[in-house]
């Protein structure tokens, strides 16, 4: 689950390393519990860039959305099975929702064909 102030880890070759989650668009709430917004895999979150290679178009500082491709939370599957990554990752997106990186680093889960997200899928080395 990630909410505000969560870093990521950017799993492609746009230029930005780490982001932070600044808001989160959509997501849920518990009732009756804390009321801060999680996403999970394939939600859209509103990141800013805080670490980004040299000479890239996407600089540190800048506001970028991102779509959530891996989490560590486990994610429970409609066969009864769990899947879980060892860390948190996103793809930087356009307004479009295609990816601004023209390569996906690592894994991405299933859920992302549900969601739409098919350029990331195709993208991607592996679908777990």
């Amino acid at each position: 689950m990630i909410q505000q102030e969560t870093r990521l880890s950017i799993a492609d070759n746009s230029g930005a390393t780490i982001v932070m989650c600044i808001r989160v668009l959509g997501g849920s709430t518990a009732r009756g519990r804390h009321s801060r917004k999680t996403a999970g895999l394939g939600d859209i979150i509103i990141c800013t860039v805080k670490k980004a290679i040299p000479g890239a178009e996407i600089k540190q500082g800048n506001i970028v959305r991102c779509v959530i491709v891996r989490t560590a939370n486990p994610i429970r599957r409609d066969d009864g099975s769990y899947v879980r990554f060892d860390a948190n990752a996103a793809v930087i997106i356009d307004e479009q929702g295609n990816p601004k990186g023209t390569r996906i680093f690592g894994a991405v889960a299933r859920e992302l064909r549900a969601k739409n997200y098919m350029k990331i899928v195709s993208l991607a080395s592996e679908v777990v």
